[in-house]
């Protein structure tokens, strides 16, 4: 199976410098961000995605519209790919860099998840992703989902290393990804 999988294209709470993982909240692609997924569709126009799915923040919706202009296919919504219960929705993210500075892997604040607790969802994510038929599909989701997909398909990378990997606004990587079959 082929993966491509993207963050969203920039929003206002990037711009704020803001949490966000409550997909009531009004945060949106910026025009920067609307530039950036026109970017990623033009480049992914020809790749024949039979599949296209996005976590429930609607930024990822916003971003995998655009790219699906030139595909035409459902989109689906998958909750385990959500972005990182922080703990600080709406709350700048120094806030929540400083909370969790003592223990970034393993503290949960404010209800939160803890960034192996995220691990551990995104690795889930993938196991389902096994376990599907399709040939392509194109994920759109968000950083901290990106970099575990970093750190699966492209191996070497520790989990205290999960934090050092920074992807820019519709950043896409492609990978191949050995389903199960069934007998």
């Amino acid at each position: 199976m082929n993966i491509y999988a993207m963050r969203h294209g920039r929003t206002n709470y990037n711009d704020l410098g803001l949490c966000n993982d409550d997909p009531s909240r009004d945060v949106y692609l910026t025009q920067t961000g609307i530039e950036q997924a026109q970017s990623a569709a033009l480049a992914l126009r020809e790749v024949k995605f039979e599949r296209i799915i996005v976590s429930p923040l609607p930024r990822t919706r916003q971003t995998a519209e655009i790219v699906n202009r030139y595909h035409s296919l459902p989109i689906e919504v998958h909750a385990d790919i959500a972005d990182l219960r922080s703990g600080f929705d709406g709350k700048p993210v120094a806030d929540y860099f400083a909370a969790i500075s003592h223990d970034p892997l393993q503290v949960r604040v404010n209800g939160g998840e803890s960034l192996l607790d995220y691990k551990q969802r995104i690795l889930r994510f993938i196991d389902w992703l096994k376990l599907q038929q399709h040939e392509t599909m194109l994920i759109v989701a968000h950083e901290d989902t990106m970099r575990v997909f970093v750190a699966y398909f492209e191996g070497g990378i520790t989990d205290s290393q999960l934090r050092d990997i920074h992807i820019g606004n519709c950043e896409y990587r492609h990978y191949v990804l050995h389903t199960v079959t069934s007998r």
